[in-house]
């Protein structure tokens, strides 16, 4: 097998500190991939990874690259054919949820230009924001999408995305009054992306999109049966070079 992919077997946490306070903390795992180099799997494993442009920004009928550059030159950033690497989960047995995805974005010299973090939400809907992180991967935005039932589209978010190494440590704090109602974070270690670890990652949390709706869903659930009450979702208008 032919690739230059990873894998990092990962552990979720939310933290919801107002106005109830929630935690719950799930496994999952991520692929660690350049757009330009795909894994080429054995056909036995395929139903374990796929990875398509139409699970992410863009045309469907496009190119992980293709779309990605699209994007950026609507946010008036001229692509120059650098590397873009992706952190995303992959298809398993024809399912997928990403509810974030990260392409690192680089100039031909190699240095890191800007990252674009794809978010979904479980109702068909996606948001790209552009940050140009620092050299810690700390960047700012304002929230601009219903991600939550439970949370409105107000605040700040506040987001550590370094380009993974050996490891791999990502976080999102929403602020709004001074407060920080909401903290997501991911951690995990890298493994190259052998049959053998790939096999390992599907036989730890199987059908691992599936997983990670069931669990949002269940989590909601506790929410709504504590009491704290739904917001009612806004239209989300479209973004250039965003389908």
């Amino acid at each position: 097998m032919s690739t230059t992919a990873a894998i990092y077997r990962t552990s979720i946490a939310h933290v919801r500190r107002t106005p109830l306070h929630n935690a719950f903390t799930y496994r999952s795992y991520s692929w660690y991939v350049d757009v330009d180099r795909l894994p080429a799997l054995p056909r036995f494993l395929r139903p374990l990874a796929g990875f398509s442009a139409a699970d992410h920004l863009g045309d469907p009928a496009g190119t992980l690259r293709g779309n990605v550059e699209r994007f950026l030159a609507s946010r008036g950033i001229a692509p120059d054919g650098g590397r873009i690497t992706m952190l995303a989960s992959a298809r398993v047995f024809g399912q997928v949820f990403n509810p974030l995805s990260l392409f690192w974005c680089h100039d031909t010299a190699g240095e890191l230009r800007c990252v674009v973090a794809e978010v979904h939400n479980t109702y068909g809907e996606r948001h790209c924001y552009l940050l140009e992180t620092d050299d810690a991967g700390r960047a700012g935005v304002v929230k601009a999408f219903y991600v939550s039932p439970f949370n409105d589209v107000e605040g700040r978010y506040r987001m550590k995305l370094p380009e993974p190494g050996e490891r791999l440590a990502v976080s999102i704090v929403l602020e709004r009054d001074g407060q920080k109602p909401f903290i997501a974070t991911m951690d995990g270690e890298r493994r190259e992306a052998t049959v053998p670890n790939i096999l390992a990652a599907a036989l730890a949390v199987p059908l691992a999109p599936l997983r990670v709706v069931a669990q949002i869903h269940w989590q909601g659930i506790r929410l709504w049966a504590r009491g704290l009450p739904v917001i009612k979702r806004p239209h989300h208008p479209s973004q250039e070079a965003v389908q």
